[in-house]
């Protein structure tokens, strides 16, 4: 089971972190794992490399967690509405890809303790 924590701050999403393993399929071969590596991975290069935000990011193989936090979502950090807006996109856009992927279940083969599930905690950019 894989736990999709997103991180949002007075209403603006900024981060997320992922935990754990999907279990569609073995370890290094899980096609729903590598999905959500290769999104993950997708949003820290967009943020660095289109928008030139900062982001922090944090892979842990070993315990298979994934953080990613952008200040550049907020405008404590980041001056340019334009790139707050994009930037907090970004994670806005992948916390609801997940959440209608959750609502069109059926669609997806997962079984037993498979599968992931996605929260929302409201904290302040550390």
């Amino acid at each position: 089971m894989t736990t999709i924590t997103f991180f949002r701050s007075d209403g603006i999403f900024y981060g997320f972190e992922e935990k754990g393993h999907v279990g569609f399929a073995e370890y290094g071969n899980d096609p729903f794992c590598a999905m959500l590596s290769s999104l993950t991975m997708y949003i820290v290069n967009a943020v660095e490399d289109v928008y030139h935000g900062k982001v922090i990011y944090d892979i842990r193989d070993d315990e298979a967690v994934i953080s990613v936090r952008s200040p550049s979502a907020l405008p404590a950090f980041e001056q340019d509405e334009r790139v707050r807006f994009a930037v907090s996109g970004l994670f806005l856009t992948y916390y609801t890809m997940l959440e209608d992927m959750q609502l069109h279940g059926d669609l997806y083969e997962f079984t037993g303790d498979s599968g992931f599930q996605i929260k929302v905690e409201n904290r302040e950019f550390e």
